[in-house]
This record gives structure tokens, sequence and C-alpha cells, in this order.
């Protein structure tokens, strides 16, 4: 790295961490999303000013209203590594970004993102954890209903049942609408 580029990633390595998510990535363009406490404009601009000293970025756009940065780099092979190794310099963090959410409920959410991979992984993409979570509720009210009966009084077996249709409903909803939001803003 030239000099002056390794000087803006020491001076910007210095802030806190910037906790980004990827929105897309396609041959020469990158978009990012900044996390809600660093979108001030001396932040992104930051970011961009050392972006575009880059050799292999033709253009670097920012918008601070909505924490987006848009990256322009090179197709050739080796290009977006050096684009991911730059923004890891400035002391960008990937991963999903919360609106509010602590650190640990991050890392609680991460670890159940990176579980669901697994057991989608595992199970050749037939099923996820927004599946089986809702399943076990199912059978465990089933299971309870048929070992004590209904028990009005101490209402377990119908509270469970109403949890694994709820959660289910809520865990495929999310994922459609997120699936339609992405279309929309991406195609």
């Amino acid at each position: 790295m030239p000099k002056t580029i390794q000087e803006e990633c020491r001076k910007i390595a210095t802030y806190k961490p910037i906790s980004t998510k990827v929105v897309s990535s396609t041959p020469g363009r990158l978009r990012l999303r900044v996390a809600p406490h660093h979108r001030q404009s001396g932040d992104m601009e930051r970011i961009a000013n050392a972006l575009q000293a880059q050799p292999n970025i033709t253009q670097v756009k920012t918008n601070i209203h909505n924490g987006s940065i848009v990256i322009q780099h090179d197709t050739q092979d080796g290009s977006l590594e050096n684009v991911l190794t730059t923004l890891k310099d400035l002391g960008i963090i990937f991963g999903d970004i919360a609106l509010g959410k602590s650190e640990a409920a991050a890392e609680v959410s991460n670890a159940v993102v990176d579980l669901n991979k697994r057991v989608k992984k595992a199970t050749n993409n037939s099923v996820d954890l927004r599946f089986l979570f809702p399943l076990g509720l199912g059978i465990l009210s089933i299971r309870k209903l048929l070992a004590q009966g209904l028990q009005f009084e101490i209402i377990p077996w119908y509270v469970l049942a109403w949890y694994a249709f709820d959660s289910f409903i809520k865990l495929h909803g999310m994922t459609s609408q997120h699936s339609t939001n992405e279309i929309d803003r991406d195609g």
C-alpha cells in the first residue's frame, strides 16, 4: 500500500470499529450498509477517501441518510479481496448490523444464524431452524396434551401450540417479505 493509504488506515483504525453489512456484491460493485451510530459525515467521508485512494477502486458513493456505501471496483481477480482487505484495515467489521441491539444480542443472533446455516447444510437445504423450532414446540404441546389432558387451569398445551403456530408464521413471514424487499431494492 502507498504510504498515504497506510496513514489513512492507521488514522481511521484509531476510531471505534465500524459495523457494516454487505447488502449486495456483484462483479465490480460492492454495497455496504453502515450501522446507524456510524452514519456521521466524518466517518463516512474518511472511509470514502481511503477507498478512493486505492488503485483498483474506480468510484465510491456514500449516502449518510441510509448509511449506504457503494464501491465500484475493477473486476480483475483479487480486486474484491483487495477492497475487503482495505475495509478491514480501516476498522470495518462485517456482519449483521443491529438497530439498537446490544453487543451480546448481536453475538447471540450471529450464533443462531450460524447454527441455522449448519442445519440447512446438514439437511441439504431441506430443513432449517425456522421449521424445526415451531415443529419442536408443536410436538411438545401435543405430548403435554396427551400426557396431562386439557388442563385449562394451568394453560400448558395450547400456549405451546400457539407459540408453535405464531413462531412459524413470523419466521416464514419475515423471510418472504425480506426476499421481496431484496428483489425490489436490487432488481
